[in-house]
């Protein structure tokens, strides 16, 4: 039998490419994304997929329902990886904007993660992987809304684990460093959606730092790296036995990650300004 997995946020990126991958190799996929027009391109590659918002109740009630149904009330996996960036310096991210990134990030993983816990209960097995990031363990300038995001997924699935031992049930930390997606360009537009950049005392340094900086990224960045590192560490979490807690993916992440048990804060902190 295949096994199956749901996997949030596929309109592309890690989320569709996992999901092709998977698909490709026997797993029966339910690939879901927000937008009506990116499930129907899904659709016509192949995949099942649905339109699932994770910030509208009403949206992930109508999407389990159906995956059930085609399941007969069973599903291996979860793949939480919905998500966005919302740039700015705190004081120029506006609640408006920060509430909007923690519905994504954090109230509709946990919205989903709670819904899939008690089937996973009931028929006594699970895994539950749960998309956090670097920026869950460390901070940057200009990324405090979606630090903050990531850093309660972490408290999250810190929680969880304790909560589901003995359980059979799995929940695997993906903390993910920088990977060719369109995650900076839509990055970029929650960017000039919410902050005035003109009227910032950081306007130079947005210019600079986060616009330029994005412009100049190529293909031989040899720190950001393609979906198939991910999706390695996904097929780890799914297939072995006792999967790993977490996972980090990139050079950048385990460099950052290591760096943060070793170094006082003050160290890290003039090293993380650099970057």
């Amino acid at each position: 039998m295949k096994k199956t997995i749901l996997i949030t946020g596929c309109s592309s990126g890690i989320g569709y490419e996992t999901a092709k991958y998977l698909h490709q190799h026997g797993y029966e996929v339910f690939a879901t994304a927000r937008k009506e027009e990116d499930v129907i391109r899904l659709r016509e590659e192949g995949l099942h997929s649905l339109q699932l918002d994770v910030t509208d109740t009403a949206s992930i009630e109508k999407a389990l329902s159906s995956v059930l149904e085609q399941t007969g009330g069973t599903l291996y996996a979860l793949f939480n990886n919905a998500g966005y960036g919302q740039p700015g310096a705190l004081e120029d991210v506006p609640s408006e904007a920060l509430r909007e990134q923690l519905e994504t990030n954090v109230i509709g993983l946990h919205e989903m993660t709670r819904r899939i816990i008690p089937i996973m209960r009931r028929q006594g097995y699970g895994r539950i992987i749960q998309h956090s990031s670097i920026l869950g363990i460390i901070s940057l300038r200009f990324r405090g809304a979606y630090n903050a995001s990531k850093y309660a997924i972490e408290g999250l699935c810190d929680t969880l684990r304790l909560e589901l031992d003995g359980s059979n049930i799995y929940v695997v930390t993906m903390n993910t460093g920088p990977i060719h997606s369109k995650f900076r360009d839509n990055a970029t537009k929650k960017l000039l959606q919410y902050v005035d950049l003109d009227k910032s005392v950081f306007t130079k340094e947005y210019n600079e730092e986060v616009l330029e900086r994005k412009e100049k990224k190529s293909e031989s960045d040899p720190f950001t790296k393609e979906p198939i590192e991910v999706i390695d560490k996904v097929i780890l979490a799914l297939e072995k036995k006792r999967p790993a807690p977490r996972y980090y993916v990139t050079t950048a992440t385990h460099l950052l990650g290591n760096l943060k048990r070793i170094l006082p804060t003050a160290w890290l902190d003039k090293i993380l300004l650099k970057i």
